[in-house]
Formats: C-alpha cells, structure tokens, sequence
C-alpha cells in the first residue's frame, strides 16, 4: 500500500522519529514521508513509532492508499528530496 506519514513531535525526540521513518519511507519534506509499505511493515512502523512518542503531545499521521496511482501530486516550487529510480 501506498502511505504519506506526517508527524509532529517534541523536539528531544525529533531524531529519533526521522531515523525511524527514513528505514520505511523516503523522505519528502519536513517531517512528511511517503512511499510503499506492506501491511507488516505498516504495523511494525506505527509500533516503533509508538515507543518513541510522548501520545500526550505528539501526533503521527497516517494516509493510506492502494497504491500511488490513486493520488495526484503535485510539487510547486523545489521539490526537497527528488525520489530517483536505482537499477
């Protein structure tokens, strides 16, 4: 499946959600990831992640689609983290 994660959390555990979501997606922006997960792997990141947040204060967002073709995206101005195809 298709996923855009967004999230927003406390400045002394920043480091450790970036780190965290960059060995799942690609990141794309400021605290905002995109990319194809299996359903597993979904699980296993929304579990890692729980560990790290303070749920008190800390939000994670999660958009899920069947696959990237459903969504239309659009990039206005510089594109931060261009996704590139490695053969």
């Amino acid at each position: 499946m298709y996923v855009i994660l967004v999230y927003d959390i406390g400045e002394k555990r920043v480091g450790k959600m970036l780190k965290l979501c960059r060995q799942y997606l690609n990141w794309i922006q400021n605290s905002v990831f995109e990319g194809e997960l299996t359903p597993s792997q979904l699980r296993e990141l929304k579990m890692r992640s729980n560990k790290i947040m303070d749920v008190e204060v800390d939000s994670l967002i999660i958009f899920t689609s069947r696959n990237q073709d459903w969504l239309d995206k659009e990039v206005i101005g510089k594109e931060k983290n261009e996704l590139t195809s490695f053969l």
